[in-house]
């Protein structure tokens, strides 16, 4: 398992009550399903229409299930932002 960080912005933000907290994850994919146990529908329709940065690089089309976390990580989660 790897700590590190999932960071909110825009609308993701606002659903998830918060602009950041930690994780405690392998993949992708196990760090959201933990954020999205603690939270409502919501936060789950803002999240799966969402993008994702790790430390920078794109996640793009790749599984979540595939992408793993290293340790000390920063996840961005970047929802559709409205004018582009």
């Amino acid at each position: 398992m790897a700590k590190g960080t999932i960071r909110y912005w825009a609308a993701a933000k606002a659903a998830a009550g918060t602009h950041e907290e930690p994780y405690d994850a392998v993949t992708l994919a196990d760090a959201l399903a933990a954020a999205m146990d603690a939270r409502g529908d919501e936060f789950a329709r803002v999240v799966g229409r969402s993008s994702f940065l790790i430390d920078g690089d794109p996640v793009g089309t790749r599984p979540h299930a595939t992408v793993a976390l290293p340790e000390g990580a920063v996840v961005e989660v970047l929802p559709p932002f409205a004018g582009g």
